[in-house]
């Protein structure tokens, strides 16, 4: 093992592979890491394997790495969400001291930061919760990080974490301090919802080229590869177009053609459409992306209601050349949707836990380092930083212009899959929310004189101030109490 006679910057538990790339990510940096896993044998093979000759510090106990740390010890935990972190937590609390920083790096869920963040607090101990996004690379090379928890622990956190991050071209840190208790954990988890969305539309422009267009793995390939030099240059477009390029070696078939139609989640997409139930925000673009891979995951229902449901029976003559044009607009103005449900998400948040959240600060994050990268992530940041208290990023000037120009190819687009039959779940349910969020009037007002009859759950008119409530007598039978509560 490495020599212990220097103080190590920070420890680190669990060595993973996000564990082990961010250990020499930070190492790079000019730092000197602990670190520790519960199976022991971890600690050597990697101080002798990766971490062989660099300035790490291997420890075979908690209280080892506790007495290797400079004070205030900075501790990161790199491990599962859920109770691996709450057994974490509480082996540490024999091991350190009053004004050490506990960091939780993994994909919580953002009440169990909050939760923590309190717990800590108590026993004298800074808690912070953070996201961190770029997978294994992004881990090793500068991913995005958001912060949050106590405030007084940033400070002594800052420099380690704004080194290890991605950087945008001017050297600005995909990193800051994103507000309370679980707000950064929160940040995150919207940015793994976002990250559903996209990964969905590009997976429906797919579907449509190959199943509705007949176009090759190649073929497609070249056109993400166009995609990715224009509007939609992204880290997930990017790396789409590379998925096609590449072929098996037993079959030479594209590996793309080989890889069963089943998607896996870990839940945070799940979480995030359920924080918008929870906060009464409509995100039903997220969702949707969500109950498309539980769909997926039934392979065998599919695979035999193919054989006796029959979609339509017309062909439909389509322009390649022009319908891929359209589909490029209809993949970029239902991007836009997304993050606009993302960012409404998150300032309902805001409002409801009282964190002061920076979304322009946020978009710049995530220019760099994370699986949502992205080059117009610098418009929503240009949004807010023009006005700050933009209510929905479809009513910036640049994003209104550019829903606006591509509303008749997005419109086109969705209806040549409804005529090929071709399900577009996301793509469609952007231009619902768009055309929902434009209506200034929605049938609403049938649904809720619906409550009224048989619930008698009151309503408000349109002849009457808003904060005045009625209620009909529908039927004979009914009476005049009225319910209790009326929610919006």
């Amino acid at each position: 093992m490495a020599k212990k006679a220097k103080k190590a910057d920070i420890g680190l538990i669990g060595l993973a592979v996000m564990g082990e790339n961010l250990i020499l990510n930070a190492e790079s940096k000019g730092y000197t890491v602990a670190c520790f896993n519960r199976t022991v044998e971890k600690v050597d093979a990697f101080v002798n394997g990766r971490g062989a000759g660099k300035k790490i510090i291997g420890c075979r106990t908690l209280q080892e790495l506790a007495a290797s740390l400079k004070k205030p010890r900075r501790v990161m935990m790199m491990v599962k969400a859920g109770k691996a972190v709450d057994q974490t937590i509480e082996s540490l609390l024999p091991v350190l001291e009053k004004g050490d920083i506990v960091i939780d790096g993994g994909n919580s869920h953002y009440p169990d930061t909050v939760r923590r963040t309190k717990y800590l607090a108590e026993k004298g101990l800074r808690f912070i919760g953070t996201g961190v996004s770029g997978g294994e690379e992004g881990a090793l090379k500068g991913p995005a990080i958001m912060p949050g928890g106590e405030i007084k622990a940033w400070p002594f956190v800052k420099d380690v974490f704004q080194d290890v991050a991605a950087k945008v071209d001017d050297g600005t840190p995909c990193c800051a301090w994103i507000g309370s208790d679980g707000a950064g954990h929160f940040v995150k988890m919207v940015h793994n919802g976002i990250e559903y969305g996209d990964m969905q539309l590009i997976c429906e422009a797919y579907d449509l080229m190959s199943r509705g267009l007949g176009m090759s793995a190649k073929e497609m390939q070249k056109v993400f590869a166009k995609w990715n030099a224009g509007d939609l240059d992204s880290y997930l477009i990017d790396i789409t177009a590379d998925i096609l390029s590449q072929t098996d070696e037993e079959t030479g078939k594209p590996i793309v053609d080989l890889i069963l139609d089943t998607a896996g989640q870990k839940g945070t997409g799940k979480w995030t459409s359920q924080a918008g139930l929870d906060l009464g925000i409509g995100i039903p673009q997220i969702a949707e992306a969500v109950f498309a891979r539980c769909l997926s995951a039934i392979k065998d229902e599919r695979v035999a209601a193919s054989k006796v449901l029959k979609g339509p029976a017309a062909k439909v003559e389509v322009d390649r050349k022009l319908f891929v044009k359209q589909l490029e607009q209809a993949v970029y103005a239902s991007k836009i949707c997304s993050y606009a449900q993302g960012y409404q998400l998150m300032r309902a948040a805001a409002k409801e836990y009282k964190w002061d959240l920076h979304y322009g600060e946020i978009a710049l994050v995530w220019r760099q380092g994370c699986i949502i990268r992205a080059r117009f992530l610098g418009k929503i940041k240009e949004a807010f930083d023009a006005n700050p208290a933009l209510a929905n990023l479809l009513l910036d000037p640049y994003f209104k212009k550019v829903v606006a120009k591509a509303q008749d190819a997005w419109r086109s687009v969705i209806k040549t899959a409804i005529e090929l039959g071709i399900p577009v779940p996301a793509m469609s349910t952007a231009l619902n929310y768009f055309d929902s969020y434009r209506s200034a009037r929605l049938p609403a007002n049938l649904l809720q004189a619906q409550r009224d009859y048989f619930g008698a759950h009151t309503y408000e008119r349109v002849d009457k101030p808003r904060g005045e409530f009625y209620h009909h007598i529908w039927t004979e039978s009914g009476g005049n109490t009225a319910a209790s509560t009326y929610t919006v």
